[in-house]
Order: C-alpha cells, then structure tokens, then sequence
C-alpha cells in the first residue's frame, strides 16, 4: 500500500489560487479576494490564509499595492524559465535516454491523476513508463498518463521509444499547443514494483512529483508521476527575502 504525505493546509490553498490565476479565473491586474472572503470561501483559518497569499507573493504569483489591496500579477517568468523535472518529463527524447521503455499500455486511471484529467475513476487511459538510469543505476520512474482521446493518430500506444519529447510529438501530430505545466510534489512508500524497478533497499520512501501538463484555458494534456528515490535526493532552492 502506498502513503502520501498531504501538504500543509497553506500549502494547498496557495496551490488552488494559483490554478485560479492560470485558468483566468483570478486574471492579471486584478485583485484577490480579501483575507475575509478566503476565509470564508476555503473555510480556513486567517493565519492560513496569509500565509498562503504570502508564499503566491514570495514567488510572483501575487504583490501588494499600497492602498488598493493584494494584486495577479500572473505566470511569474521564473516558473516558466526555470528548469523543473516537469520540462524534462515533456522534452526527454526517450531514443537517446540511458534507460529503457518499462511499458506501454491501457491501465486504470489512478484516482488523483483521474481528478486532474477530469475522468470517472474507472476509466482507462494508456500509461507509458519509462526508467531513467544514471551511471547504471535507476534514477526516476516516470509514469505519463493519457487520455484516450489525446493517444488516436500518435505513437504513444506503441511499444518503441520516442524519438522526440512527447511535448514535440502531440503537439505536431493533435496540433495541441501545451502552456504550462503545475508540480505537485509528496512523499510516500514505494509499491513492489517500483521498489524492484528503481533498486530500493527495504522502508526506503519515494519523492513522487506530479507533473500536470495544460494547455492555455488550464486543461490537462498529459499527467506524469516522477518517482525519485529519497535517499539519493538533495532538493534545493534559493530565493530573495522581501
């Protein structure tokens, strides 16, 4: 059985208004709604609240103005230019990765990848894994999802690597256009098969980042489920204090 590790209340709020402001919901140069509004709205404490709004403006997404409240400022150019695993699941060209292709095939939605994509709990989608290795040894498991829609007229169904990044190959074969793309990260316990697939010692727990792929209206193309082991990852950021 896998566990996840739920983000902070905080955490979670900032992730909702931050799909606002990238399906237009919340648009640039307008105003959020007030702390009492969120309060209300989420059903979350004002401590909560703030910090939330806090951690969107400590990232771009927001900024106060003097006298006319907490403003969008939208998609901050850093999201968009800074190199993320999320650009890597969508740009890797598979012929030329070190690994190998573990699968390819129709699989039951998982129920949060379902959620994202908008699909009924049982229903299908195919599902490509590929396993990343860096000097011989398992780097990260990625698991993309597709709904059935996105895969007709491609070669996703088919059991041979890509030769280009599978941004490249929808977007020339649907003539889909992708916009942005959301991380989500956790952490929870492998299954068997990822713990044989990615070499893992026993109790060892997994980094998994969910890479939501959309395009321009906020609409998922692709999921992808990036699986690092936890022991051979160090996470870094900087940023600026205010």
């Amino acid at each position: 059985m896998a566990y996840e590790v739920e983000a902070p209340k905080y955490v979670r709020l900032a992730q909702t208004i931050q799909r606002r402001i990238e399906d237009g919901t919340y648009a640039p140069g307008t105003r959020v709604p007030s702390e009492n509004q969120l309060v209300q709205a989420f059903g979350m404490s004002r401590p909560t609240v703030v910090r939330a709004l806090e951690l969107l403006k400590r990232d771009g997404w927001l900024e106060s103005r003097q006298g006319y409240g907490t403003i969008v400022r939208g998609r901050p150019a850093v999201v968009e230019e800074k190199d993320r695993r999320g650009l890597e699941a969508l740009v890797r060209d598979e012929s030329q990765t070190p690994g190998r292709l573990v699968d390819v095939g129709q699989v039951v939605v998982p129920a949060r990848v379902a959620s994202v994509l908008g699909l009924p709990k049982s229903a299908n989608v195919l599902r490509r894994r590929f396993l990343v290795e860096e000097d011989g040894e398992a780097a990260e498991l990625v698991s993309s999802y597709f709904p059935a829609g996105l895969v007709e007229g491609t070669d996703l169904a088919g059991g041979d690597a890509l030769a280009s990044g599978v941004r490249e190959h929808l977007e020339a074969r649907k003539k889909v256009r992708f916009d942005h793309v959301t991380e989500r990260v956790s952490a929870r316990l492998p299954d068997t098969a990822e713990v044989e697939l990615l070499g893992l010692p026993d109790g060892v727990p997994v980094l998994s980042i969910l890479v939501i792929a959309c395009d321009a209206s906020g609409q998922a193309l692709q999921v992808s489920d990036v699986l690092l082991p936890a022991d051979r990852q160090e996470l870094e950021d900087t940023y600026r204090l205010s």
